[in-house]
């Protein structure tokens, strides 16, 4: 299939094609499910509120790590505390293993997951869950004796490297074998860790989990890699995706039967192409352009017609923002909600990357980022806003269809067509706007949007109608 782009002379603006948008049957490859990342809720509220996640059109809730976890701040619950508060903690001691066992203080029990697992499979449901085999604690001393005896000792656990702090992330010996924001790097090389953090993943599938990200994918080493001078092989990602067994354990189920995508964030020097031969990857760069498009309200403040990625589209997983550009930098975190969910409805009318939300905290504001500032606690109702849900359905009914991306009013309306079988209409900008003329591959008829009853008209391939600011429009043919 030719893949082509179409700057017009005249007109509307840009407009991106790829496929024969006249085709009734599907004939392009498209990805067609969402994901949504239930950022910090327990396995209890995941699970009571499964039949909305299902009901809201995603395929795969992704759940924070599982594994045990150091206790920090006498056990608080906050998400991120501050000097007197009432209740302290952080979100972030979940990424910080003592041991590689399913249950943490933070989450739930081995039980409470079950039972998460249970309600995902009554609603059908996937689960991904978030795994960390890189690092450990920053306190090492906390790491659990039975890890430590499972290795071969506490010296086995870690990189020779493995406490040296990481000056240049662009250099692969020191980023793959490294000490990480404090973080002493695991020997994710050794066979008996493998085995042992196997097993985990083993006793996560045995419970019906579907999938996995895996956080700082990019500071495990890939076979081209430099070599840490206590491993022999840099084989983890081919025992990991059930390439390779490890003292007799493989992975439990195929690989192809999971979804296993790795945080591989983009800079110099990063291996996207050899990560992807293993697992699909997170597209960083994208967001980054999505979110300055957001904030500029203009399409073409920076380009969105490619992935900014050397792998395919259908390998990559999308988001507007995710939990680190929120909650680490809060690089994302001024954007309103309205702004995401417009991000939110490009990225899951396009035709593919499986695209990822991200659930912000209940009750955070553009000046309170923390909102309620619980973890375990439900996100806010944006994952299930009409338009969100709305575009999540549009997403699966359009299986197999191409797109077409079209703009007008300067960039602020974005038009993605998906072949002659519907459209979805964004206006960025926090103006109302009338547009006509704008190019679809929509058949030419009258149209009424699937979310609020608006009208639109096609006549001769052109799109017009009104539209509320920061609002969006699915039409079906």
């Amino acid at each position: 299939m030719k893949h082509f782009f179409y700057l017009a002379v005249a007109g509307v603006g840009i407009f991106a094609s790829c496929g024969n948008g006249n085709d009734t049957k599907a004939t392009a490859t498209t990805n067609d499910d969402v994901i949504l990342h239930a950022w910090s809720w327990s396995f209890d509220t995941i699970a009571a509120n499964m039949k909305d996640i299902a009901e809201a059109g995603y395929a795969y809730v992704q759940t924070s790590p599982a594994n045990t976890c150091y206790i920090g701040e006498n056990g608080g619950l906050a998400l991120f505390s501050q000097p007197g508060d009432s209740v302290t903690g952080k979100w972030y001691y979940y990424y910080q293993p003592t041991d590689w066992k399913i249950g943490n203080y933070l989450l739930g029990d081995r039980n409470q997951f079950k039972a998460m697992m249970d309600s995902a499979n009554k609603y059908n449901v996937k689960v991904i869950v978030d795994v960390l085999p890189n690092h450990t604690a920053i306190d090492h001393t906390a790491v659990l004796p039975a890890l430590d005896e499972a290795v071969g000792g506490h010296d086995k656990l870690y990189h020779a490297n493995g406490f040296t702090p990481i000056k240049d992330y662009n250099d692969r010996y020191q980023c793959t074998t490294g000490e990480m924001g404090g973080l002493p790097d695991v020997n994710t090389e050794n066979p008996d860790f493998q085995h042992y953090y196997m097993t985990y993943v083993n006793d996560l599938l045995s419970l019906g989990v579907k999938g996995f990200r895996y956080d700082t994918a990019k500071h495990i080493g890939l076979p081209s890699d430099p070599l840490d001078s206590l491993a022999a092989r840099n084989n983890f990602w081919d025992v990991a995706t059930g390439r390779e067994e490890v003292k007799g354990l493989r992975l439990a189920v195929p690989a192809d039967s999971l979804f296993i995508y790795g945080e591989v964030l983009q800079d110099k020097n990063v291996k996207e192409s050899e990560y992807a031969e293993y697992m699909d990857l997170t597209a960083s760069a994208y967001g980054h352009a999505l979110r300055t498009v957001l904030d500029k309200a203009d399409f073409n403040a920076d380009s969105l017609l490619n992935w900014h990625h050397p792998v395919d589209g259908k390998h990559l997983v999308t988001w507007v923002e995710s939990h680190d550009t929120y909650a680490n930098e809060h690089e994302s975190a001024g954007l309103t909600d309205e702004q995401i969910r417009m991000g939110w409805v490009f990225l899951t009318a396009r035709q593919n990357g499986t695209p990822l939300f991200f659930s912000r905290p209940a009750g955070s504001t553009r000046e309170n980022y923390w909102g309620n500032n619980r973890v375990g606690a439900r996100g806010n109702d944006e994952f299930k806003h009409p338009e969100v849900v709305a575009v999540n359905k549009f997403r699966r009914s359009m299986s197999g269809q191409p797109e077409t991306i079209a703009t007008a009013d300067n960039g602020a309306v974005i038009v993605v067509s998906r072949g002659n079988a519907g459209a979805a209409i964004i206006n960025l900008s926090s103006e109302p706007r009338n547009i006509s003329g704008v190019d679809t591959t929509l058949p030419d008829g009258d149209y009424t949007d699937a979310v609020y009853g608006s009208s639109f008209k096609v006549n001769s391939g052109k799109l017009s109608g009104q539209l509320e600011p920061l609002t969006s429009y699915l039409l079906y043919r």
